[in-house]
């Protein structure tokens, strides 16, 4: 009795010691799930069920755990309120703050998977950050939802049922950062927003989905496209933060003068997303040399929703001395070229990087 005593003591000093819930390993059945909410729809709230116009981040983690039936029967769970924001204002602090609980967390034997809840305007941003600075093969799933938890079939709960039992599977283990919704898997890749208002808004037009999640039971197709996790080269470890980089959206008959103001305020980067393959007017092409040659790194990107930025192609990039976005669209170079420049590289580097990420 008195050797059992000590050893549930000392399972509680350990669970303090690394800043989780001592009580996570209650079912030694069950795998250990932490949920790290952030805010969004999936946390927000209307005075109506039929009202388009809502609050997001207005529910506590706990609160939305406790409203999905039979969530406790797939992993002993904890949550944690990294923020409660809807996610137009997400942040690069938010993120910093995200990836390096993460780190801690999936670093310890206590932890199997993570599930984080997240609004859907920028939750492709979030995911890929994490898929590149994530420094475990754990499984790590993001989720939300389009409508908010008091509406009339509100998607949250199951989202996040479907999320937590794909964090709880040895199987999810290896495959990067994962977007769980609507019963889909998508990689964290190649997942983006289609949809201003449909619960089917998220899905994958280069790569399609990598599985399937219904009611729990998960099935892959396929792994993710590009390095990411414990392959890649990136690391917030110790960073406060990240380069200014801006995106610049192109349009018939676009002023360069925005390239020269981002230029001026101090970014480090520009994204343009540029028309057709990455295109842009001639006076945009003229400022976004003049900002390179001044040590401004410039990508192209592309406004359209799928397919390739060519390097060399209608623009000669050799001689303008931008990057090729390859097919990643604005949002996603913006944060790859932000990681990208914590540290001194030249452009060869830089277009590889686009290449294999």
């Amino acid at each position: 009795m008195k050797k059992e005593f000590y050893k549930i003591l000392s399972l509680l000093v350990l669970g303090i010691t690394i800043g989780i819930n001592p009580l996570i390993a209650q079912n030694t059945d069950l795998p250990n799930v932490v949920i790290l909410a952030t805010g969004g729809t999936i946390a927000g709230s209307a005075e109506t069920g039929t009202q388009t116009g809502y609050t997001s981040g207005q529910i506590g983690i706990q609160t939305m755990i406790d409203a999905v039936p039979g969530i406790s029967e797939l992993a002993n769970i904890t949550g944690e309120q990294i923020s409660n924001v809807g996610s137009q204002d997400m942040s690069i602090e938010i993120w910093l703050t995200l990836a390096n609980r993460i780190n801690e967390l999936l670093a310890t034997d206590e932890v199997d998977g993570i599930v984080i809840t997240h609004g859907t305007d920028t939750q492709e941003e979030t995911a890929f950050f994490l898929n590149l600075v994530v420094k475990s093969d754990k499984p790590v799933v993001t989720t939300g939802s389009m409508r908010p938890s008091t509406a009339v079939s509100a998607e949250g709960p199951l989202n996040l049922y479907n999320a937590v039992a794909v964090a709880a599977n040895p199987k999810a283990k290896g495959h990067g950062v994962l977007v769980v919704m609507n019963d889909q898997i998508l990689g964290a890749h190649s997942v983006t927003k289609t949809n201003t208002t449909s619960v089917q808004t998220f899905m994958a037009p280069g790569h399609g989905q990598m599985g399937t999640v219904i009611y729990g039971q998960m099935e892959f197709y396929r792994s993710q496209h590009g390095i990411n996790t414990t392959a890649s080269e990136f690391s917030v470890d110790g960073i406060t933060e990240l380069p200014r980089v801006d995106i610049i959206y192109a349009c018939a008959d676009c002023s360069p003068d925005l390239i020269d103001l981002s230029v001026k305020a101090g970014a480090k980067g520009i994204v343009i997303a540029g028309v057709g393959n990455g295109n842009m007017t001639a006076s945009m092409l003229n400022a976004c040399k003049k900002a390179a040659d001044k040590g401004v790194v410039v990508v192209r990107s592309t406004r359209v929703p799928t397919g390739y930025v060519l390097r060399n192609a209608e623009i000669n990039d050799d001689e303008n001395n931008t990057i090729a976005s390859d097919e990643l669209n604005a949002q996603k170079s913006r944060v790859l070229l932000m990681l990208a420049l914590l540290k001194k590289r030249d452009n060869k580097n830089i277009q590889e990087l686009f290449y294999s990420y």
